[in-house]
């Protein structure tokens, strides 16, 4: 970029020019000196006319594979860039790193096509870009498909063999609830390290900036069946007593329900419309839980509260296209994403935010870790997670697993402020013959009126039917159940925990 803000320019006079792509510690150097100033936007220098195109228009504008990073040493991966324009307005500057020196990739009109859009490119000057993504020969080694994409504040979303895009994941989440407008970190600069001849992983360094926290990333790629992507980072917050941060959402993830098993459409063709359809939890207390997604009518915040979880995850058990029967968004065919601690994260809790969507174009589901204390300003903030892109071969808790949740009755009607849940198990803890039982509970604004537990010849899936008794329906009924088998010291939970938030119509 030309033009740099006034703290941006103080980098520049004080902290090296040269950020190597192995020296997060550089890096994180600089996020502490970012962090001690007031926090200054990035100026945009994106021209009217780009702000003004249509969506069609912004459509029209392409980056011409042949001019992508790479292509010509032939490089197992490469990169191209995305415009700027209509709804990115904020450039990011990125940088090739060798082991000899650091490179800008700045803008060159030449990279583009603009269709039938009549503009003056040449004018504009080095604008920047709005990001990047990744290829990779990931489904056919003759072909490198699209593989990770970063662009528009903190997001970034990947893809594993045979997958199509779905849910994203971001770099940090800032009071998505819990205090006023929920603040959006965003990448300011990116480090690409040129990979060798042959490489199989890709690292890529990141400048983390908002109003009230600034940090380094690193993410190492490593493309594959499962595409895993480890992130590291360190977090400085800024002295803002005025505006504390009241909710710091680690490892976010992002998605889309529409619809279920659960909550069906009266007038879409389609069962389902979803990019997840659970929240999965491994708890530091070994307990594996279950939430099947909602689209509520108005916000619907949960936490999971736990020390040292193992994992979490915005989940796509839905494999099968009978369950969509969408040709054309092929949702059986997007991502789960599984996030694992490295290292100990300690206290903190699992927070999950459901909000209404009125169709498939928009995301309303969030879920992230918020940690129980956060350092004073001026002190790191150091955690590490991996994400990986899961599609069949995902994960699942070792016993057993829920296929399905269905709420209603069939011929047998239901008593006033009377609801019924039928939820499927499958696994290898499930016997193909024998007795199973569940253990349900309600909050106080619910009670159990009936539980059957029994196999479904026709799939192998144990099937546990609930009848749930509501006493004030204007209030939230909290429900958990798992399954349990006989042993000779008594009842063995077989199965994770399903937790289901029942709420008001």
């Amino acid at each position: 970029m030309q033009i740099l803000t006034r703290t941006l320019a103080a980098w520049v006079l004080t902290m090296p020019m040269v950020v190597m792509a192995t020296d997060f510690d550089a890096l994180g150097e600089r996020a502490r000196a970012l962090a001690a100033q007031p926090y200054s936007p990035v100026v945009s220098r994106t021209p009217d006319v780009l702000r003004k195109l249509t969506y069609d228009q912004m459509r029209d504008i392409r980056f011409k594979p042949e001019q992508a990073a790479w292509r010509a040493e032939q490089l197992p991966f490469e990169l191209m860039f995305f415009h700027l324009g209509k709804y990115q307005t904020e450039p990011v500057r990125l940088h090739e790193i060798t082991p000899e020196a650091e490179r800008p990739f700045t803008f060159n009109p030449h990279d583009f096509s603009y269709g039938a859009n009549t503009l003056q490119p040449s004018s504009w000057g080095d604008i920047g870009h709005a990001g990047f993504r990744v290829h990779y020969p990931l489904n056919n080694p003759a072909y490198k498909d699209e593989l990770m994409v970063f662009q528009g504040a903190s997001y970034f979303r990947a893809l594993s063999a045979g997958l199509h895009y779905g849910l994203s994941a971001r770099g940090l989440a800032v009071d998505t609830v819990g205090g006023g407008p929920e603040e959006f970190p965003r990448f300011t600069d990116f480090w690409v390290e040129r990979p060798k001849a042959g490489a199989t992983a890709l690292t890529v360094l990141a400048l983390l900036d908002s109003p009230r926290v600034s940090g380094a990333y690193r993410f190492e790629i490593q493309p594959g069946t499962t595409t895993s992507v480890s992130v590291k980072a360190r977090l400085y917050l800024r002295d803002t007593p005025n505006n504390p941060i009241n909710t710091l959402g680690i490892a976010p993830l992002t998605s889309m329900f529409s619809f279920g098993e659960n909550q069906p459409s009266r007038t879409d063709f389609r069962p389902e419309v979803h990019d997840s359809d659970g929240l999965m939890l491994a708890s530091g207390e070994g307990e594996w839980l279950w939430r099947p997604l909602q689209n509520p009518n108005s916000p619907l915040v949960t936490s999971f509260t736990t020390r040292s979880p193992k994992g979490f995850g915005l989940m796509q058990r839905d494999r099968s296209f009978g369950s969509f029967e969408d040709s054309e968004a092929s949702y059986e065919r997007r991502p789960s994403a599984w996030v694992t601690p490295l290292g100990d994260w300690g206290p903190g809790r699992v927070e999950l935010v459901q909000l209404h969507t009125p169709d498939e174009t928009h995301d309303n589901i969030v879920a992230y870790w918020v940690p129980a204390t956060l350092p004073p300003s001026g002190q790191p903030l150091d955690i590490a997670w991996r994400v990986d892109w899961q599609g069949e071969a995902q994960q699942h808790p070792p016993q057993a697993w829920v296929t399905q949740t269905r709420i209603g009755h069939s011929f047998a009607t239901l008593a006033q402020n009377e609801q019924q849940y039928i939820v499927d198990f499958t696994g290898p803890a499930l016997p193909a013959t024998g007795e199973l039982k569940a253990v349900a509970t309600a909050n106080r604004n619910g009670r159990i009126t009936e539980q059957n537990v029994y196999r479904v010849e026709a799939t192998g899936a144990w099937r546990m039917a609930l009848r749930v008794k509501t006493y004030n329906p204007a209030q939230p009924v909290e429900l958990r159940a798992f399954l349990t088998a006989p042993s000779a010291t008594g009842p063995q939970t077989v199965s994770e925990t399903w937790t289901y938030i029942q709420v008001a119509p």
